[in-house]
């Protein structure tokens, strides 16, 4: 289900294959249920022989099967032991992969647009453009915002991950999962709408979720009140450095001109 609609929306919302919407849309849901029907496909025959140990296991008395445990906001309810907790993992470890890939997607689509949207500008403007409506961005500029973002990613990019990752709350291929998928829906119709909005603090954020539904002493106060503040900070400080950088600029321009 969650394939198909990451798969049926991203078909929809980036790659419309017709500009009629009945149409559209009907091609959208084929493409999603083509790929749910792959990835159950490859999973299936990737743990078909714990299937088939879950299968065989199913006599085993219930009380050693199913073990009730408090998940904090919610209520409670009989989670998955051994086999087949060992199946839910599996599972997930392969949709988890499809996941990142959604959110690497709808990143890229919102935070590369951020990063190009004032060169769009400048570019417009050498180019005689009369309005943001129509500024047409040349692919190679394009490819050059995605050249930063994946160079920013190999070099300093594992300190965010070891903190998303790691020190905000305890992940497992379920939660982290599920925290994907929804920072990456929001982020693609943010995207869709034009909304300039920060991939990384949505996913910090539905990080934070899975945590609360835990139970509140399941996220980390120091780590989250460290991203809360620079949060806070990032915003002011960027203001004061492109004003400072365009006094500069200024001065520098009417000195050479």
């Amino acid at each position: 289900m969650a394939v198909f609609l990451g798969v049926t929306g991203i078909s929809f919302a980036a790659f419309p294959l017709s500009k009629v919407f009945p149409l559209a849309l009907a091609q959208a849901v084929a493409s999603g249920a083509v790929g749910a029907f792959l990835v159950d496909r490859i999973i299936r025959k990737q743990l078909g022989h714990l299937l088939v140990k879950a299968s065989s296991s199913q006599s085993e008395p219930k009380e050693n099967a199913i073990h009730s445990k408090n998940i904090g906001l919610l209520s409670d309810f009989a989670g998955p032991k051994g086999t087949q907790l060992e199946i839910v993992y599996g599972v997930f470890g392969y949709m988890q992969i499809l996941s990142a890939c959604f959110m690497s997607f709808a990143h890229g689509g919102n935070d590369v647009s951020n990063a190009i949207g004032p060169l769009a500008a400048a570019l417009s403007i050498l180019h005689g453009g009369a309005s943001g409506a129509e500024i047409v961005i040349p692919v190679d500029v394009l490819a050059w915002g995605g050249f930063g973002i994946v160079a920013g990613l190999m070099m300093w990019g594992y300190r965010v991950i070891a903190t998303i990752g790691k020190k905000i709350t305890e992940l497992t291929p379920t939660r982290g999962f599920a925290a994907e998928f929804a920072a990456a829906s929001v982020v693609l119709v943010a995207s869709k709408l034009g909304l300039p909005i920060s991939a990384t603090h949505t996913l910090v954020g539905a990080v934070m979720g899975v945590g609360f539904a835990r139970g509140l002493n399941s996220v980390r106060a120091e780590t989250v009140r460290e991203i809360v503040v620079s949060w806070v900070v990032t915003i002011p400080v960027g203001a004061i450095f492109a004003v400072f950088y365009t006094w500069i600029m200024t001065k520098l321009l009417s000195y050479i001109l």
